[in-house]
């Protein structure tokens, strides 16, 4: 036993979402990491500000052309690009996973704010 004063008692707040002290406190049980408030979170689709989307496609299609097989980065690029025009290469395909996660989690769309 400590000789020191005893840890004081923290006081939980109720779940956000239930307003209930009883899943605040089972939600702390079960967190071991300290990732509660990554625990119950949605993917939530919303549309991509423009900037945001030309930086996106700028970067999947340099990360994939450097993951080519061709013997210069100038070949690369190049065929990465020619993909993408014909909606073949990789960075369309990531864009194409995402647009399906984006269909998948509408379910969730209401909970934007």
């Amino acid at each position: 036993m400590s000789r020191r004063k005893a840890a004081p008692k923290r006081k939980i707040l109720p779940d956000p979402k239930f307003g209930n002290l009883k899943v605040a406190k089972f939600m702390n049980q079960i967190m071991t990491h300290g990732k509660k408030s990554v625990a119950a979170t949605y993917q939530i689709p919303m549309e991509v500000r423009p900037a945001r989307r030309s930086a996106l496609a700028m970067r999947w299609i340099a990360t994939y052309a450097k993951s080519r097989s061709e013997k210069n980065m100038t070949l690369r690029l190049a065929n990465e690009l020619l993909d993408a025009c014909e909606g073949r290469g990789e960075a369309v395909k990531k864009k194409e996973d995402t647009h399906r996660m984006a269909e998948a989690n509408r379910a969730f769309s209401h909970f934007r704010f």
